[in-house]
């Protein structure tokens, strides 16, 4: 609370003496969050924007990085890089970490959309910027952006310009970087890009079991761009991919049991020490938060290509017509161990085939009176999922046959999503706009869920006998029409400010996870969620555009909610019963304010603060009875509070820079039954960064994590189950060195 009261008087008090040197020559930033460049004080959304420089500053790897900068903005890795990411804003977000499911925040790639959740682990290298808008956007990005969009766009090749770098990298963890950029011209009016990026690293965890593979990546991604400009016609021809190979991070072990044998059970306060241990009797012999001792076989695959062509053809000095196709192809195979510990007790792999094809043609018109943006867009996605979860294997010929089972469960998701949207900007005058946009879509998934069992029939066979268990087909069919209407209103002295009422939803499907019986795979089909949003934003500057502030209040009503939920069986010693279903409401509101200080042109300081005083369960009650009325909304911080200081020294033909900042969340649960135990205390990180720049070379110091912070990605329940909660551990401390040359 200290921690808390100290930002906000500092976001109150601080800034007009922070204030008094000016910076009166502000550049105009432009934004993408309406498919074409804009002034964003002509946006009607609230969003932040990271820059290419920032990113690499500050070694921001992944997507799931950028959430440590932007308020009531978290991503996580969930279970462990490789599977699906959890990306909430604003309380709205994946926690489901199985990979047939779609997040409502949609990502975007230079204007492509990547598709289901199995796609949106995007590393960053040579970017431009990345957008982060927060609230619904139905009309312009449609379905799954019921929380909000994430844009990425990566630098593009540029005419008549022969450059590029080179860039190595070494830190602690075994990190190495390799980075090679080059753009080049081809002719007048042709480009290329070619940019390529290797990264090889250690995870913080120590596994303490002898003659385990310690876990590691190393990952390799590229993309080769071509772009034409003529008269009236340009082109954009991209291929980009990826191939990342390793040993997943493992799981830990916190065991609930100060003794297994009369299920006395831990206070929180002594969970993860040497006096908890699993129904098993295990725990890994160490506090060392970071040591594990896990049987850590599973290995991890990722192999990744996609290309994708944009076309832009400008009838006349008002009218453009645009074509973005591409198809994208993910092959991914993931192991697992959930037990955390030497045993064979709950091991699996999660295998995955994702190909997308996806085409959108629009035509943006400008009038006297405003702009028209309109359009179509049709998207073809095949999941096809090979899985497997063996459980209790250890314990074959000990347990009841039923329960030490190995489930293979195989599952095709077919998605056919065909849109129509239009979006108009009425300029009433020279400082109100009145924005009105409409979307209508026709989805269809179609899915067939097979699943087959190996276990004990004959007591001297423990390899056991694999037999047919279960076989479900059906579809989910979805008509649905969002939208948004906005007011925006500059004043003269070039205040904004807006009001949207917008609404969107994330489409149906199917649950492709663990189900562990026929019934519960009858079930596993779901409906649309809806979400409809009011807010409130302002843009201004003070102080001669010293003190920029980006404020936004909102209020949503959250229907139909999926709600992934994981329980205790009826039956002991049995696996959870996991679902995804269309079982709640929830209401959330909240408020958010960035600040950016210009101190000088040496200074600059940043404050992010974002709070959400309510984002709960309206009335709910699970399928099994539980009552869960009020309860938080599962990856949901109360506070979220980010800040970040930049001082330049501008020395004879170079500049240094120093940068230091944090990130502060407050106290939230990693499940819908708040359970003390499945949750994540407040956490405050911090990160810096020292770079110099001298003629051709870039040399920049880096450090992640600073003080070591113990924190995790998620705790998984299996308390009902084995007895403990999986453990997926955050990066500890983390710095390196980084030195390019351009050339």
């Amino acid at each position: 609370m200290k921690l808390r009261l100290l930002y906000v008087a500092c976001a109150l008090a601080c800034a007009p003496s922070f204030a008094q040197s000016t910076k009166s020559d502000m550049e105009v930033i432009e934004v993408y969050a309406t498919k074409r460049a804009q002034p964003i004080k002509q946006v009607s959304v609230t969003l932040s924007r990271i820059d290419g420089e920032q990113i690499n500053a500050e070694q921001l790897k992944d997507i799931t990085a950028i959430g440590h900068l932007i308020p009531n903005v978290k991503i996580s890795q969930n279970a462990a890089e490789g599977t699906t990411p959890a990306v909430n804003i604003r309380g709205v977000g994946l926690i489901d970490y199985n990979t047939s499911n779609t997040s409502p925040i949609a990502i975007y790639q230079d204007d492509v959309s990547v598709g289901a959740a199995n796609n949106q682990l995007v590393n960053l290298f040579d970017i431009e910027r990345v957008e982060v808008l927060r609230g619904p956007q139905g009309t312009l990005f449609g379905r799954n952006s019921t929380g909000g969009a994430i844009l990425v766009r990566n630098k593009l090749p540029e005419l008549n310009n022969l450059d590029g770098y080179i860039k190595v990298g070494r830190g602690n963890l075994n990190f190495g970087l390799l980075e090679g950029v080059a753009n080049l011209p081809l002719s007048d009016s042709i480009a290329a890009r070619v940019a390529v990026s290797s990264k090889e690293y250690d995870y913080s965890t120590n596994n303490l079991l002898a003659d385990s593979e310690q876990a590691n990546m190393v990952q390799t991604d590229y993309r080769i761009a071509v772009y034409g400009q003529w008269d009236n016609f340009d082109m954009l021809f991209k291929i980009n991919g990826n191939d990342w190979d390793g040993r997943v991070n493992p799981v830990g072990s916190i065991g609930i049991f100060k003794n297994p044998a009369d299920g006395s059970l831990c206070s929180k306060d002594e969970l993860g020490s040497n006096n908890c241990f699993d129904a098993f009797g295990f725990n890994d012999g160490s506090e060392n938060f970071f040591d594990v001792m896990v049987n850590n076989e599973q290995e991890h695959d990722t192999e990744n290509v996609g290309a994708s062509l944009k076309l832009n053809y400008q009838f006349n000095d008002v009218t453009q017509l645009t074509s973005i196709t591409a198809y994208n192809s993910l092959n991914r195979d993931h192991g697992f161990n959930c037990d955390g510990s030497p045993a064979q007790l709950c091991e699996g792999h999660l295998g995955t085939k994702d190909d997308a094809f996806s085409q959108e043609i629009r035509v943006s018109s400008k009038f006297d009176v405003g702009h028209l943006m309109a359009g179509l867009f049709y998207l073809h996605e095949d999941i096809k999922q090979n899985n497997f979860n063996d459980i209790l294997r250890d314990l074959r010929g000990v347990l009841d046959p039923s329960l030490t089972t190995t489930f293979f469960y195989d599952n095709t998701i077919n998605v056919e999503s065909a849109a129509l949207f239009a979006q108009f900007d009425w300029q009433v005058n020279s400082q109100f706009t009145v924005v009105l946009g409409t979307r209508y879509t026709d989805e269809t998934v179609k899915y067939e869920s097979d699943s087959d069992l190996n276990l004990v029939l004959d007591p001297s066979d423990l390899l056991g006998q694999t037999i047919d268990y279960y076989s479900v087909s059906g579809d989910e069919s979805d008509e649905q029409l969002s939208g948004k209407l906005a007011l925006n209103y500059q004043t003269l002295n070039g205040t904004q400010f807006y009001y949207s009422l917008s609404n969107g939803y994330k489409s149906g499907g199917y649950y492709g996870g663990f189900i562990a019986t026929e019934e519960q795979a009858k079930l596993a089909a779901y409906g649309p969620e809806y979400l409809i949003a009011n807010e409130l934003g302002l843009r201004t500057e003070l102080f001669d555009n010293a003190w920029k502030i980006s404020a936004a209040a909102f209020h949503y009503d959250y229907q139909d909610q999926q709600v992934f939920m994981n329980q205790a069986s009826a039956t002991p010693n049995a696996p959870p019963l996991q679902l995804l279903e269309n079982v709640a409401s929830s209401t959330i509101y909240g408020v958010e304010v960035e600040n950016t200080w210009f101190v000088g042109s040496d200074l600059d300081i940043v404050l992010n603060i974002g709070y959400l005083p309510h984002a709960e369960f309206d009335e709910y009650t699970d399928p099994l009875g539980n009552q869960l009325t009020d309860n938080r909304l599962p990856f949901t911080s109360e506070w979220n509070i980010s800040s970040n200081v930049n001082y330049r020294i501008n020395l004879d033909k170079s500049e240094l820079t120093f940068g230091i900042g944090n990130d502060y969340q407050s106290e939230y649960y990693f499940d819908q039954n708040m359970n003390e135990f499945a949750m994540q205390d407040d956490v405050l990180l911090w990160h810096a960064n020292v770079s110099y720049r001298i003629a051709n070379w870039h040399v920049n110091l880096w450090g992640k994590n600073l003080t070591d912070e113990e924190y995790s990605h998620l705790k998984f329940d299996l308390s009902s189950f084995l007895g403990m909660l999986e453990d997926f551990k955050a990066e500890g401390r983390q710095y390196g060195v980084n030195l390019r040359y351009q050339f």
